[in-house]
């Protein structure tokens, strides 16, 4: 006869070590406590910061709520301020014209106080050149064919796209020919040395271009950007205002124009007395024009983002830290773990079942609360007056979902840094340490910039990167730095970092387990 004897390992099953480790969480009443305690701090925080923001906009002697920022054809807050020369154009023909030079005045900070301090010269995407625009309302649809002040000829459409001409290293005040044409939906943008060979710079297509759209000459120029050393070592930044001029000549519309040429300060700001502030100005003589604006025509990356009520997550993540680590450490404190391991043998197993467990009980707790945060302080901050830069709903949801995720990867972490440490305040201050002071440090005004950054690539603090709702572009001048709110990895990118030590911290934890006994 033979005695058939069950396997240990066959009692370990992972589904019922999951269920073994779900349970012992839920029949701990501390633990389900500071959970929830983690996720009320988190919405309670975040809506608090909300409701003590408040801004408003002057209209004379009375504070009025700003404005909700312009919206470009993406759903993006854009900036759309330029001076525009132009003239109804019918169906398919389009402009070219030449680009004599293109010239600048930046202010600078007065040497004499009162006296204006104006010198000449370009900022970097200042831009002069021809477009064709669905209407003259801002946001609405446009493709652009410009020379920069610094990024020679570029062709660019709906604020968020740019693409590079071949004349990259030719200077503004060189002669330069710059063509746009229409075909139904589609533009096509070209450069010429000449005006005979052309260089075709790119096609574009502009989905429910209307029939009649306006083309013509136009110049911006934003701000001139200057970032300083603060006295604590953060960066301060500062834009002064600059303005850019076109010269045109040759120039000639194709297609079926009507009307005489029209002038229009797009976007331009009235003062409470109604006078313009900073306005653009153009001026023809024969068949010779000059064009000078103010502004820009980008993606808008300032001002209040959909991430700001979120500011509580660093308390919430700290509560989710001690209770990770009490989940394991505990275990050993009693003298629990080798009942845990009894039940489940193969260690590593058991271990990820308890780090399983742990983590999806974090991010069940986590998601409604950032969800309830971000809504409900999203519609607290625009209620106070807040003009809060819109995103993409896929957007939203990443940063919801992204923030649970990395409440999860904390827990998961701490829970490993806890099974190598065995003592529950080691384990607390050094989760603490890598995970919420790198992100304290990065995103205040104490380190200088580069080594902010160099944090937030190497610390699990990159997790912070899925809550950036602006992504930064190549052709916008701006502060792209953590005080800011922006992040040196991609949003994903960033939350794979503690992924990262996540997983290499269990490694190292169930080598522990293996190499001695609890």
């Amino acid at each position: 006869m033979t005695t058939h004897t069950q396997r240990p390992a066959a009692r370990g099953g992972f589904g019922r070590l999951l269920r073994a480790e779900w349970i012992k969480f839920r029949t701990v009443r501390g633990w389900v406590v500071a959970m929830t305690a983690a996720a009320l701090v988190t919405v309670l925080l975040g809506l608090l910061s909300a409701a003590g923001s408040h801004a408003s906009c002057g209209a004379g002697p009375v504070e009025v709520a700003c404005p909700p920022p312009v919206v470009g054809p993406g759903g993006e807050a854009v900036d759309d301020k330029f001076f525009f020369v132009h003239r109804p154009l019918a169906g398919d023909g389009g402009i070219t014209v030449r680009l004599t030079s293109m010239t600048g005045q930046i202010r600078k900070p007065d040497v004499t106080p009162g006296q204006r301090n104006e010198v000449p010269g370009l900022v970097p995407w200042a831009k002069a050149g021809v477009m064709i625009k669905e209407s003259t309302k801002q946001g609405s649809a446009y493709a652009a064919v410009m020379m920069t002040g610094a990024h020679g000829v570029r062709m660019q459409h709906n604020f968020t796209h740019d693409l590079a001409g071949r004349a990259g290293g030719v200077s503004p005040r060189s002669p330069r020919w710059l063509r746009l044409t229409r075909s139904g939906d589609t533009l096509t943008g070209s450069e010429s040395a000449d005006g005979t060979n052309w260089t075709r710079i790119g096609t574009v297509t502009l989905p429910g271009l209307p029939q009649t759209v306006e083309a013509g000459l136009f110049a911006t120029s934003p701000g001139d950007l200057t970032v300083t050393q603060g006295d604590l070592g953060g960066s301060v930044a500062a834009a002064r205002f600059t303005e850019a001029t076109g010269e045109f000549d040759q120039v000639r519309l194709q297609g079926s124009a009507s009307g005489g040429w029209r002038n229009d300060d797009i976007g331009v700001t009235v003062g409470p007395d109604g006078a313009e502030h900073h306005p653009g100005r153009a001026g023809q003589s024969g068949g010779t024009f000059s064009v000078t604006g103010v502004g820009d025509i980008a993606p808008a990356i300032e001002g209040p983002t959909a991430e700001r009520p979120l500011s509580g997550v660093l308390a919430g993540l700290i509560l989710v830290i001690v209770v990770a680590v009490m989940f394991i450490t505990a275990e050993y404190r009693h003298g629990l773990i080798r009942v845990t391991l009894l039940a489940g043998p193969r260690r590593g197993r058991t271990l990820a079942a308890k780090a399983l467990a742990l983590g999806l009980v974090t991010f069940a707790a986590a998601l409604p609360a950032v969800a309830i945060t971000f809504t409900a302080g999203g519609r607290i901050l625009r209620d106070n007056g807040n003009a809060v830069l819109p995103v993409s709903l896929l957007t939203q949801a990443r940063i919801v979902v992204g923030t649970a995720a990395l409440f999860a990867l904390a827990a998961v972490l701490s829970l490993a840094l806890g099974a190598l440490l065995r003592r529950s305040v080691a384990a607390v201050i050094t989760a603490i340490a890598v995970i919420v002071v790198p992100h304290v440090l990065a995103t205040t005004s104490v380190l200088p910039d580069s080594a902010a950054q160099w944090l937030l690539r190497l610390t699990p603090a990159a997790g912070f990167a899925v809550q950036q709702s602006i992504p930064q572009y190549a052709h916008v001048l701006g502060h792209y730095s953590p005080i800011a709110g922006f992040y040196p990895l991609p949003p994903w990118a960033g939350l794979a970092v503690p992924a990262g030590y996540a997983a290499l911290a269990l490694g190292l934890a169930v080598l522990r387990l293996r190499r001695r006994d609890a």
